[in-house]
């Protein structure tokens, strides 16, 4: 038994930066990780899609500007940037990082045995028992969610890992799925070389998005070539020579690799959660300090994805700043400020969730959409705004085309939500985040002068149009 002040279970992104906080706050601190430390953002999901991404985003971009002449895209020289950006898959950098900043590293699968005890399984199969005299913060994130296809494990097929780390390029990939995963990684490969059969379920690509966003980038994604079929199931797979797909209007699909991108389950089926009155297998729900209810005392925090309130690293990372900063003062005894906005408060998870799709076009959203508004009867002022139209625009690529979005309180006259879609979008995106985080008032906002000729200046286009014709949401519309 090793006793240490907090025991994080999980070295991704968010269990590194609760670390960080509590080992800076002086708590001794233990991360357990089975796997890399840097977790799956770092070797299988942020940082190699968007170096896939990245190049094939630039290249297309290249194509339409005027004395520019790109060549084809050097397929093995985008992989090698993937491999360098995913660090070799080598986390022995990430590793020295938590050694610099006084934070023990024990390799190995870690689960409760109780309360504040976790028990480590080494390579080896010996165990070590860990005892939090604070605090378990449970950062173990989510694995992929396969659907109950048939002798799946003969059909060998790619999750978002495989995805992301695939060393040859596909001739023929189907890809199952309309949301994030499916969508990006249908605009990299196809432009990579394969031939994408994108299947999705619904009767159109992300269902959480502004449809204009959307449909913006199914646009985009037929005239890249991808094969783009909705209302499609698959009610039989198999895998011989290659992987032939019944589909639920009939037709066979052959491919040579299957992508299964049919959403996220957490990591907590083999957690031991069981010890300590909790259902295995299960999302662990938090309140806003990232405490775990239905545990006796507060010792045990779920933080980031594993806690189903915003599947997206930096928001995780987000949540675990505070709840290192909850942590902490609980440690010494030092009152906890519930109140939203505060240090001890994950009040932006319910507001302003920022997030970007880097498709071509890219979608950058942050707060409620018009769904959002009409679902929960809130009021809102909808503007829109032909992004196309700026002068930043023409500037960025000839014939761009794009589109904004706010939502408006307008009891408040404060945005609460933003929408972009175009080339070069992402960029907007932290300014929408500061106006609904920081509450400014639009008579405030008229007063940030975007500079000429950027994208940003749809900004004065948005408050422009709604001071002229602002288009009211009312609920039950």
């Amino acid at each position: 038994m090793r006793i240490f002040d907090v025991v994080v279970i999980g070295a991704g992104p968010v269990g590194e930066n609760v670390a960080d906080r509590t080992a800076a706050a002086g708590l001794n601190t233990v991360v357990v990780e089975a796997e890399l430390v840097g977790g799956e953002c770092s070797y299988w999901a942020c940082e190699p899609s968007k170096a896939l991404l990245r190049p094939v985003l630039l290249h297309a971009e290249a194509r339409g500007m005027p004395g520019i002449d790109p060549g084809p895209l050097d397929v093995e020289a985008v992989l090698r940037h993937r491999d360098r950006m995913s660090g070799g898959w080598n986390d022995q950098p990430q590793a020295q990082w938590l050694e610099r900043a006084g934070i023990t590293l024990v390799r190995g699968h870690g689960r409760l045995s109780g309360p504040r005890i976790v028990e480590v399984t080494g390579a080896d199969g010996a165990i070590l028992r860990l005892s939090a005299r604070h605090a378990v913060a449970v950062c173990t994130g989510t694995r992929a969610a396969l659907p109950p296809l048939p002798d799946l494990a003969a059909l060998r097929p790619w999750t978002s890992r495989e995805a992301t780390s695939a060393t040859r390029v596909p001739p023929r990939l189907a890809i199952v799925g309309g949301g994030v995963v499916a969508v990006e990684m249908a605009t990299a490969w196809q432009a990579l070389g394969s031939q994408v059969t994108l299947l999705v379920r619904e009767s159109g690509l992300l269902p959480r998005m502004e449809r204009f966003a959307a449909d913006l980038v199914t646009d985009a994604l037929h005239a890249s070539g991808v094969d783009l079929r909705l209302d499609t199931t698959v009610t039989a797979a198999t895998r011989a020579t290659d992987i032939r797909l019944t589909l639920s209007d009939g037709q066979v699909l052959h491919a040579d690799e299957l992508l299964l991108a049919t959403g996220r389950a957490p990591r907590t089926d083999d957690l031991g959660l069981e010890t300590v009155g909790l259902r295995p297998g299960t999302w662990l729900p938090s309140d806003d300090t990232y405490t775990v209810s239905g545990v006796t005392g507060d010792w045990l925090y779920a933080v980031g994805d594993v806690n189903q309130r915003a599947l997206l690293t930096h928001q995780g990372k987000y949540q675990a700043r505070i709840a290192g900063t909850v942590i902490a003062d609980r440690a010494r005894n030092h009152p906890l400020d519930y109140s939203p906005w505060s240090r001890h408060s994950g009040t932006a998870d319910h507001v302003a969730v920022p997030q970007v799709l880097f498709t071509d076009p890219e979608i950058a959203f942050v707060g409620l959409t018009a769904a959002d508004a009409e679902r929960t009867g809130r009021d809102v002022d909808i503007v829109d705004y032909d992004l196309g139209l700026v002068a930043g625009a023409h500037q960025h690529s000839p014939g761009y085309r794009g589109h904004a979005r706010i939502l408006l309180d307008p009891a408040s006259g404060t945005i609460v939500g933003a929408t972009f879609v175009g080339r070069g979008v992402a960029e907007l995106l932290q300014s929408a985040t500061f106006a609904i985080t920081g509450e400014i008032p639009l008579d405030r906002l008229w007063h940030a002068v975007p500079p000429f000729p950027t994208i940003s200046e749809v900004w004065l286009r948005l408050l422009e149009t709604y001071r002229d014709t602002a288009v009211p949401l009312r609920s039950g519309r």
